[in-house]
């Protein structure tokens, strides 16, 4: 069964730092490009960051660059956003998703979506 599974979300407060982690388990991230989207209360999913098949490509979108990174493990089989200076506009949902290619800002074909963890930045 093809799954993903994010973790690390939680609270925190401005200005501190989280790690996400998004786990796959039945296909090989080697081959697979992974996204992650968030979504807050009200508005739109919207991409944050991808990264390529190969790892060799990550795209961020412009309100968390400089913020956050995105990186592959292939030995665990695990993407992970790394995210320093949180503000509170970073308060949502965030999903990662097995995707056709990494682009951000267009539409991608997802393969499967993870189900989601929460991150509240709050004081």
């Amino acid at each position: 069964q093809l799954q993903l599974v994010e973790s690390g979300g939680g609270l925190v407060q401005p200005g501190g730092s989280l790690r996400l982690s998004c786990a796959a388990s039945g296909f090989t991230l080697d081959y697979s490009a992974i996204g992650w989207f968030r979504q807050a209360p009200g508005k739109e999913r919207e991409g944050v960051s991808c990264i390529s098949s190969s790892g060799g490509t990550t795209n961020y979108v412009d309100s968390v660059k400089g913020r956050f990174t995105i990186s592959k493990d292939k030995a665990k089989n695990t993407v992970s956003l790394q995210m320093n200076y949180l503000r509170p506009e970073d308060t949502a949902i965030y999903y990662c998703a097995h995707i056709k290619a990494c682009l951000l800002g267009v539409r991608v074909e997802v393969y499967s979506w993870g189900q989601g963890t929460q991150v509240t930045v709050s004081s």
